[in-house]
């Protein structure tokens, strides 16, 4: 807060060394009535960050004196608290899995859609602070990571694991994302009761013919003949289901499970069913 009790005006650094690039963010985000300051080397952006308050970064990681990713360190000694978000034309699965161990707020890949630049910019000026995403396993074709149970971590790690998944038709690909997200905000809300002390586990695996996910969530498992509030138990229809949410406090849905049923070519749950497989075919499946 000011001296005169008003907040603080949000403030950017962006380093980039495409002038376009950082004329295009300078002249979006002061429209939004954020301060924008940026540098186009990594040399000159500690020297800015070392001197001034900043809320946010946006950092290209093909900088021309050293690597994005080499340089996150080296801007959280000198402002630990700022978050940082990647937006690069890196399209290697091991320049995102690098963000995330470094605890990247967002990856960004160019050409961007400057609306979602926006966004990430708001969410991540006004974001509280919360537990790491940890990762367990940063191999391209093996992703093994734990998220606190958070619906910010769920969207979050969403945006990362988006950028992983194999070349497959776009319409195939958002239905997965659709069906992944779905099932982990099961795990957060039901398995961990967002509660940000307990994790969920993620492992995303893929090879030439298959995209495999497993999530594991801390609670006692569930049956479906419990989900009153799911259509995949409420034989009801679709009011009596939206009744049972809304006496529970839930968010607006319940058609969840159904969705991932149909997205997926195999849905294995354990015994407890605490922890859920899902199956995706990238080529027939075989015999």
């Amino acid at each position: 807060m000011s001296a005169a009790g008003q907040p603080q005006q949000k403030r950017v650094l962006v380093i980039d060394d495409d002038p376009a690039v950082l004329d295009l963010l300078r002249s979006v985000l002061g429209r939004k009535s954020i301060d924008v300051a940026t540098c186009k080397t990594g040399a000159d952006a500690l020297t800015t960050i070392a001197s001034s308050r900043f809320d946010v970064v946006l950092l290209d990681l093909g900088l021309p004196d050293i690597h994005g990713l080499e340089l996150i360190p080296k801007l959280r000694e000198l402002a630990p608290g700022v978050r940082i978000a990647i937006i690069t034309g890196d399209t290697t699965s091991e320049s995102v899995l690098g963000a995330i161990r470094e605890q990247a707020f967002e990856y960004i890949r160019k050409p961007f859609d400057i609306h979602e630049v926006v966004d990430i910019v708001q969410r991540a000026t006004t974001a509280t602070d919360e537990p790491a995403i940890e990762v367990h396993s940063a191999k391209p074709e093996w992703i093994e990571l734990s998220i606190p149970c958070m619906h910010s971590a769920v969207d979050r790690i969403e945006h990362f694991i988006r950028q992983l998944i194999p070349t497959m038709p776009e319409d195939v690909s958002a239905q997965v994302t659709q069906a992944f997200r779905e099932l982990v905000l099961n795990a957060v809300e039901w398995g961990g009761g967002l509660d940000p002390q307990r994790r969920v586990r993620i492992c995303c695996v893929h090879t030439d013919r298959i995209l495999l996910y497993r999530i594991a969530d801390p609670g006692p498992g569930f049956r479906f003949d419990d989900l009153q509030h799911s259509a995949a138990s409420n034989l009801d229809g679709a009011f009596a289901m939206a009744e049972c949410r809304e006496e529970k406090g839930l968010r607006p849905g319940g058609f969840g499970i159904r969705l991932v049923q149909a997205i997926s070519d195999e849905l294995i749950y354990n015994e407890k069913q605490n922890e859920v497989i899902l199956i995706k075919y990238l080529d027939p499946k075989p015999a």
